[in-house]
């Protein structure tokens, strides 16, 4: 467990719960699921004792759920909003390949697709994270090198740059700095897709790896449902905004339309890793269709070709069953030369129409 205590632009970090919330800021608390169900008497305590409301049983069992899909909900204090991660897992299985078997991509199956749950109220923070949440702590480091730098203080600060100013502000640094965790992940999910298009479409490669493409294929599926339910549940949170009431305060009307600003920016975000992985599928069914279409030219070829080449020995064959009839008389038959001229006239007759067919096309090799 992580406690920030965020006042100004001094961020202060403990591990001990606060008796008290700081004069001017909030209190960010940061715990892995396995904390937050051991210790789950004492964070409701700190929380009623902070914000003087504990968290509802039914978002309390939202936050252990670590299946439960990207949703927004809220109660009179405070929002709730789980997000599913696209992050990459550290510690990766081994690889079976018994029987047979081949996977998909090694990046789709280090893919960590674990809920991050949020309680914002106005002065707390409450995010429980995955164990050894990569996020969290790069996110903590992020902040506190944030707070000693010079540029803490621009409000103009994008993704997770900057010190927050709100609980709800800092719940959006962390979604964005999510979201855009996904690109690092784009680009080897991207090598990997290409390198398997190139073997679809190479004339001299046997591509075997159906398999693992399907695999591929229902992975970036999954990652489409995934996002879109991010998109609306981000969608819902920026929706909720327009029902807070601001009053008249220009330094809170200022602060509020930052915070749409930045939701917008995470919409945008997600909107972004939406269309890659829809390009991503398409570009492999569009391979793979491609492969048929090569195949289907290929064997085309191969039937033009035995087709010429039949055309060329059927008179050939005229021929030779002409003068292999058991007739007593027939021409030329009892010559010493008509050996040599039938297989001269033979010959001709086939460079003749091997010339002809070559000259169509009949017989050249296309291009794979």
């Amino acid at each position: 467990m992580r406690v920030i205590t965020v006042s100004g632009q001094q961020v202060h970090d403990g591990l001990a719960l606060p008796e008290a919330l700081p004069e001017h800021g909030f209190v960010w608390i940061a715990c892995s699921r396995a904390y937050f169900q051991t210790e789950l008497p004492l964070i409701q305590a700190a929380l009623e004792r902070l914000t003087g409301q504990p968290l509802v049983d039914l978002h309390t069992s939202d936050l252990l759920n670590p299946q439960l899909p990207s949703r927004y909900d809220f109660s009179s204090q405070y929002d709730l909003m789980v997000f599913r991660r696209l992050a990459q897992r550290a510690d990766t299985a081994p690889i079976d390949t018994r029987n047979g078997k081949r996977p998909g991509p090694p990046v789709l199956q280090r893919i960590d697709t674990s809920p991050v749950g949020f309680a914002v109220f106005d002065r707390v923070l409450l995010s429980v994270h995955p164990a050894d949440c990569a996020v969290r702590e790069a996110y903590a480091s992020r902040l506190l090198a944030s707070a000693m730098s010079d540029d803490a203080g621009d409000v103009r600060s994008a993704g997770a740059r900057g010190v927050p100013h709100s609980p709800a502000d800092m719940m959006l640094r962390i979604v964005s700095h999510m979201v855009d965790g996904y690109l690092d992940l784009r680009r080897e999910l991207s090598r990997q897709l290409d390198h398997w298009q190139a073997e679809l479409l190479h004339p001299q490669t046997r591509f075997n790896r159906w398999d693992a493409l399907l695999q591929a294929r229902l992975a970036l599926h999954q990652l489409e449902d995934l996002c879109d339910d991010q998109h609306n549940a981000i969608q819902s949170w920026t929706e909720s905004l327009d029902a807070w009431g601001i009053g008249h305060d220009s330094a809170a009307v200022h602060e509020h339309e930052l915070l749409k600003i930045r939701s917008r920016d995470v919409l945008e975000h997600i909107d972004r890793v939406v269309q890659h992985v829809r390009r991503l599928e398409h570009n492999t069914e569009t391979a793979v269709q491609m492969h048929f279409n090569v195949q289907g030219n290929r064997t085309n070829d191969i039937m033009r070709t035995l087709t010429a080449l039949t055309a060329i020995f059927l008179p050939l064959n005229l021929i030779a069953g002409i003068f292999g009839m058991n007739f007593e008389f027939i021409p030329w038959l009892h010559q010493a030369s008509a050996f040599w001229w039938t297989l001269g006239s033979m010959g001709l007759i086939a460079l003749t129409m091997g010339l002809v067919f070559w000259r169509k096309r009949y017989l050249a090799r296309t291009g794979g």
